[in-house]
Order: structure tokens, then C-alpha cells, then sequence
């Protein structure tokens, strides 16, 4: 196994699922969006999730979004059970861990894209200063900085989309849990949201994406098909050696090499 792999494994999965399930109804009238769904997902994966409506994935984008809690079945992410965690505890990871892009951009129309974007940072102990500063930051990565002061229906929809994926980023997330998101709009502005989310996953994250369009999977690295609250298909087009390292992995990479240096530096010396 090469030294990338073996970093890669280390950790163990970022989302471990075993026998999911997720009913409504009782009885005759009891009816399944999961049905004992498993599911392992490791560190920088790109899995897009097709199939068609009613067969379960926006639930399932729900559970792993901590939104949503399952009937019976285990859930652990990055190793940790969540299934019985308390609400607060539920929110708290959700702020820290989990990014949420959504088909309708979910803004809010009073505030200007700068505040939109700075919002998951208000129940955090950043000041609103600093909150603004980030969330400036993380807007010029998609080149609105200029429209920072613009009202949400100052811009195209791909534009809005853009705005909501910021906002998704500004709290540096491990995961990120897309459900249609190039659902509204055109090809061209799908093709934009699709290259900001390419260069967004080649920086290490876990991005869990929904979709109804088969042209899309060629930015996956692994693409599920779910029929009636299971997997029907999982096909990987990339090998786990090649999934892109997690910034944070990488970071610490290189304060180890720096320990060695300036240890190898004071070993050398007499």
C-alpha cells in the first residue's frame, strides 16, 4: 500500500451505515424510504446518488445530514454513533462537520449575499467582524466579491447557487451533502456549480451528492444507484489510492516534516 493509501485508511471511514431503515405508517400502512440500507463512505469520495423519486435518497442525504433520524439501523460518523446523540449535540456536529447545498439555494431574501454566506458562523464564537471577513474570503474563492452587498435577487441562479455553496463552505466542513443542486438551472450555470464543486472535492472533502442527471457522473468518483430504499447498483470509477487527500491530513503532513527538519538540525549539532 502506498504511504497516500495508507493515509487515506488510517482514519476508517468518514460515514459508516448498516441496516437503515426508515419507515412511516404502522401496520398494513407502514411503508419504507429505507429499507436495511449499508453504505461505508471514505474520506474524499465524490458519490453522486441516482434513482428514481420515492426510492430514498433525499432521505437518506437527511439521516446523514443529521435532519432526519433513522427507525432502526447504525449510523457512525467518523466513527462516532449519532443515532442517540441529543438534538443540541445533533446541531453542534451539523455546524461543524456537514455542509448543505440545496436545489432552491435556500437564501435568505432580506440579507445580502455577504450575511447569507456569514450566517452558520452567528452560533459560533466568531465576532461579526470576522464572521464578514470570512465570509468575504470564502466568496472571492467563487469570484463574487464584488456582489458581496447585492440582495439575493440581484442575481442569476447560478449565481444564487454559487452564494449558497460559500455559505456551505464558510465553516470548513468535512462533508458536503448536495441534493439537486444544478436542478434549476441552465447547462452553462450547471457546469459552473459542477467545476466549483470539482475543485472543491480535489481539496479533500466528502462531498454525497443527489442527482437525476446521468451526464453529471463524470465528476464522481463513485455513482449509486438506489431503487426502493436500497442500493441497486455502486460502481467506483476512481480507486480509493487516488481519492484526494483531506486539507487538514495534508497539513498536518508537512508540520511533521518540519518537526523532523528542526529535529535532524539539532541532532547535527555538537
Amino acid at each position: 500500500m502506498t504511504s497516500k493509501a495508507t493515509d487515506q485508511a488510517s482514519g476508517g471511514p468518514i460515514i459508516s451505515i448498516e441496516n437503515l431503515t426508515k419507515s412511516y405508517g404502522y401496520g398494513d400502512a407502514e411503508s419504507f424510504a429505507l429499507n436495511n440500507f449499508s453504505l461505508e463512505v471514505k474520506r474524499g469520495e465524490f458519490i453522486m446518488i441516482m434513482g428514481p423519486s420515492g426510492c430514498g435518497k433525499t432521505t437518506l442525504l437527511n439521516i446523514i445530514g443529521l435532519l432526519d433520524k433513522p427507525t432502526s439501523g447504525s449510523f457512525l460518523l467518523n466513527g462516532e454513533p449519532v443515532n442517540s446523540i441529543s438534538a443540541r449535540k445533533k446541531a453542534h456536529l451539523r455546524a461543524k462537520k456537514i455542509g448543505f447545498v440545496f436545489q432552491n439555494f435556500n437564501l435568505i431574501p432580506t440579507l445580502p449575499v455577504i450575511e447569507n454566506v456569514a450566517l452558520p458562523l452567528v452560533y459560533s464564537s466568531v465576532t461579526q467582524t470576522n464572521r464578514l471577513i470570512q465570509a468575504s474570503d470564502t466568496l472571492s474563492r467563487f469570484h463574487l466579491q464584488e456582489r458581496e452587498y447585492y440582495m439575493p435577487h440581484q442575481l442569476s441562479g447560478g449565481q444564487q447557487q454559487r452564494v449558497a455553496i460559500a455559505r456551505s463552505l464558510v465553516m470548513k466542513p468535512e462533508i458536503i451533502l448536495a441534493d439537486e443542486p444544478t436542478g434549476n438551472l441552465d447547462s452553462r450555470s450547471s457546469h459552473i456549480v459542477m467545476e466549483e464543486l470539482k475543485s472543491i472535492h480535489s481539496e479533500g472533502n466528502t462531498i454525497i451528492m443527489v442527482t437525476h442527471n446521468p451526464s453529471l457522473t463524470t465528476y464522481a468518483t463513485r455513482v449509486i444507484n438506489m431503487l426502493d430504499g436500497h442500493i441497486d447498483t455502486d460502481i467506483k470509477t476512481v480507486a480509493d489510492r487516488d481519492l484526494p487527500i483531506p486539507i487538514h491530513v495534508r497539513l498536518g503532513k508537512k508540520e511533521q516534516k518540519k518537526k523532523r527538519s528542526k529535529s535532524k538540525k539539532k541532532g547535527g549539532k555538537k
